[in-house]
């Protein structure tokens, strides 16, 4: 049980004898802590002491039971409220219980039995809902922007800039950013630092569904609705109610099911496949794609008027190779993290691995980069990541590269600093190598660095 001390419990009872009684039977638990009150006022102003469980009479001489039950909800509504009452009206039991209340005992011969049992059940509920609230605590903690977000580049701050922009409103939000670079994960963070991170998180990925099943998992199905649809399925809409859909590499949509994503997103209303019923919705929208969205609509592969329902507040994450020196920071970051999973003493990275680092150009992003440090880890044999412990992907570097829309002085900057870092910084045989004079080398260098590239 997640409660480890003892369950604070307010007895208010006015009735000596009952009040007797209840004492005797509480006080014997020495899990409880059993405070009494004889009016409802006095229970009121003793609710700062933060009781999980009241058991309340329902005729006091100074309030009504109602009035005192609303009361403490309104304190706090996490407080499990008992009516212990005389009353036998079954239909007072049900307007407390609908008000908030969460049982109701009559005062008969086995009420001892009852609130006992009722008590165990409620500090039971009570633990749950501690548990679920440190969870959602963790879990805000885990998304705070820049715990989750690795980095202190100009062009991740701009992120930064934007995600506060987007916790404070329902605003859809688009992010775009090359394979890699984050996207769910900002996602997720926009989420759990706004209003609705009490409420679910829901990611599809709308590549990896197969096209004639899209609108199945995403609208939801009847029973019969086709082949094989043996019971009733709730669609992702549905299960984020109150929370955000995350819509991942909505580029890959097909042209038909757009507009009936369309439809939805304008009416706020869902009708399950094979169905008649009309369910509202409350779901904030968050979509992402690797491709040129714009592009897509110019070329007649994306609905424009998507597009714009879609556009909201546009976030683009930049590619690992566009961060400088963010990518030491997170692969330290990443290198901490496997060092604590794996109970291992920290690591270092040297400057020369540092170097190396820096050198490559991540067609994975940020993904590449958590896969090549794990690795460098693994290689090494003493605690330091040294430039012959990581080992990149050659290929589809070079594929990468060729393919960045760079000016001539960067690319030939990327190019020294390979070398450089290839030949242990020996730049009199860098400039051999490349037929290039060093002085020009020092101003590459000098020059590219001051862009902070």
């Amino acid at each position: 049980m997640y409660e480890k001390d003892p369950v604070k419990i307010f007895v208010v009872e006015d009735d000596p004898a009952y009040n007797k009684f209840l004492r005797y039977v509480l006080e014997l638990n020495p899990d409880f802590d059993v405070e009494f009150f004889t009016t409802g006022k006095s229970c009121l102003q003793n609710l700062y002491k933060n009781p999980s469980i009241v058991t309340l009479d329902y005729s006091l001489p100074d309030m009504a039971g109602e009035q005192i039950l609303k009361e403490i909800l309104a304190v706090n509504p996490d407080i499990q409220v008992i009516i212990v009452s005389a009353q036998e009206k079954i239909s007072t039991a049900v307007d407390l219980m609908l008000a908030g209340a969460y049982y109701y005992i009559p005062k008969d011969t086995e009420a001892k039995d009852r609130l006992l049992y009722t008590i165990k059940n409620a500090r039971e509920k009570v633990s749950q809902i501690k548990e679920i609230s440190q969870l959602k605590k963790e879990i805000s903690e885990k998304y705070e922007f820049e715990k989750s977000i690795i980095g202190t580049s100009v062009s991740i701050r701009k992120v930064f800039d934007l995600m506060e922009k987007a916790v404070k409103t329902n605003i859809s939000v688009s992010i775009t950013g090359e394979t890699g670079t984050g996207k769910e994960l900002v996602a997720k963070a926009i989420h759990y630092n706004s209003k609705r991170k009490g409420k679910p998180f829901v990611a599809v990925n709308i590549a990896a569904i197969p096209k004639d099943l899209i609108e199945s998992e995403l609208f939801g199905h009847e029973k019969g609705a086709f082949t094989g649809a043996i019971t009733r399925r709730v669609g992702k809409f549905e299960e984020a109610d109150g929370g955000t859909l995350f819509l991942d590499e909505i580029g890959e949509m097909d042209l038909n099911l757009q507009a009936k994503l369309l439809r939805v997103l304008q009416e706020r209303e869902v009708v399950r496949v094979g169905g008649n019923q009309v369910i509202k919705l409350d779901v904030r929208i968050i979509a992402a794609t690797h491709r040129d969205l714009a592009l897509e609509v110019k070329e007649g592969r994306f609905r424009e008027d998507l597009y714009y329902r879609l556009l909201g507040l546009p976030i683009h994450l930049p590619p690992l190779r566009d961060r400088g020196s963010d990518v030491v920071v997170i692969a330290k970051h990443f290198l901490d993290h496997f060092a604590k999973e794996n109970n291992l003493p920290k690591f270092k990275i040297t400057p020369e691995a540092q170097e190396k680092l820096m050198s490559h150009t991540y067609p994975g992003n940020i993904r590449e980069l958590k896969s090549i440090i794990e690795l460098s880890a693994v290689m090494t044999d003493d605690q330091q990541v040294k430039p012959s412990d990581i080992t990149f992907n050659t290929s589809k570097s070079i594929e990468s590269f060729l393919n960045q829309e760079m000016k001539m002085e960067e690319y030939m900057f990327r190019i020294i600093r390979h070398y450089l870092n290839k030949y242990d910084n020996d730049v009199l045989e860098v400039a051999r190598i490349l037929d290039i004079g060093k002085s020009s080398i020092y101003r590459y260098l000098k020059d590219m660095e001051a862009a902070g590239i």
